[in-house]
């Protein structure tokens, strides 16, 4: 049984530090306001038939502990019947709700599914939940001893080990605030968006609806002048090939935000007369190296395009995530991929990334930008902490 997109969402995407555009808003009222702009568009589909609401979430802790997803159903006053889960799957963790949505409808067990994705990185700021803790415990520290190191350094191995410059770095990042600026000037995000609304300390509301994040005055002189972000004289001794290249702005910037899309079976979708948008031909899994950590895409592309019978070249869209512009530039040039059908409305770099929200907001943007574009296929892949990576293929072909 086929799983099928009935419709895509997300919030405007806020600057993920104190005083954000919706650093005031809790991380359940973001989620239950795109919940509710989601249903709110298709309002012939009865709240009660969802099955479940599955959510990604990378940093459970303080106010996003609680299962977000049950608690953003409940507040935005949605069925009691209805239940939720939260998935953690670092960074693809948004994606990986996807997955197990369209999964659970092609084995039977849903009709109708809410997959969604939340990350307030103003209010729980990354590694929030270790709470002082030491996450890998020893026996994992002992076999990749002296141990795992930061996204950051994985950055700067994975430039290295690609041949990438800082030159490559800083065009990529260039590139994605120009194509997002573009982007956002002739009103390709419009759709997309739900409009939030956010309380003032004064009582007053305001109200959000274009990203934040996007530096349309970007320019490649000021990207050369900014320091190296992830200088370690330590890990310099460890791994001398690390020519330093990695900054903020050839790096995803953390953001606040909410995405979520509404899955049906095609059975579900033709009793209840819904419009498929597109349907899913393959998922994939892949790991490897996880000091490496970044470069699983490749493998994950290579999974999911072989498993769905396709060739690289049936894929009209790509979106590979910008969690540091050495990803997407290793991804390409492993697979020899042209750049202008990768991210052309820009990525993380531009747009931000909050964590678990990530993975549904780039589908999300990826299927407007296929209707846009009368595109076939897109493939969205994503690197994932401990070395992981999800792919996924979505048609038009419904």
């Amino acid at each position: 049984m086929n799983a099928v997109v009935i419709d895509a969402v997300r919030s405007p995407i806020g600057r993920g530090k104190a005083g954000g555009a919706l650093s005031g808003l809790h991380p359940v009222e973001l989620l239950g306001q795109v919940l509710t702009g989601l249903l709110a568009r298709n309002g012939t589909v009865d709240p009660t038939d969802v099955d479940d609401v599955i959510v990604g979430c990378v940093s459970q802790a303080g106010e996003q502990s609680g299962c977000p997803g049950r608690l953003a159903w409940l507040g935005a006053g949605l069925p009691e019947t209805v239940p939720a889960t939260t998935i953690d799957r670092r960074c693809g963790s948004g994606q990986q709700a996807v997955h197990f949505a369209a999964q659970g409808i092609a084995a039977g067990a849903y009709d109708l599914v809410v997959a969604a994705g939340v990350e307030s990185m103003s209010r729980v700021p990354m590694f929030s939940a270790r709470a002082g803790g030491d996450p890998w415990g020893p026996s994992v520290t002992a076999r990749y001893a002296p141990g795992l190191v930061p996204q950051g350094i994985s950055a700067e191995l994975v430039a290295a080990r690609h041949a990438i410059s800082r030159s490559d770095l800083d065009a990529l990042a260039l590139r994605s605030q120009q194509r997002a600026a573009a982007a956002a000037r002739r009103g390709a995000f419009t759709a997309e968006i739900v409009p939030i609304t956010v309380p003032a300390a004064d009582g007053t509301v305001r109200t959000v609806s274009a990203d934040e994040t996007i530096r349309p005055g970007t320019t490649a002189e000021a990207l050369a002048g900014l320091r190296p972000s992830f200088i370690d004289g330590t890990v310099r001794e460890r791994f001398p090939e690390i020519s330093w290249s990695v900054t903020a702005g050839n790096s995803s910037q953390f953001g606040d935000g909410a995405a979520a899309m509404l899955l049906a079976s095609e059975d579900y979708a033709a009793r209840h007369g819904l419009t498929p948008r597109a349907r899913f031909e393959g998922f994939a899994l892949a790991a490897g190296d996880p000091v490496l950590m970044l470069d699983a895409p490749i493998p994950a592309t290579r999974k999911v395009l072989d498993r769905a019978g396709l060739r690289l070249t049936d894929i009209d869209h790509f979106e590979v995530n910008e969690a540091f512009a050495s990803v997407p530039l290793a991804w390409q040039r492993a697979l020899r991929v042209d750049a202008e059908l990768v991210n052309p409305l820009g990525g993380a770099i531009a747009l931000g990334h909050p964590l678990g929200a990530s993975g549904v907001r780039l589908m999300t943007t990826m299927l407007y930008a296929m209707e846009a574009g009368g595109t076939r296929r897109g493939l969205q892949t994503m690197c994932e902490g401990s070395g992981m990576a999800n792919a996924t293929v979505i048609t038009r072909d419904v």
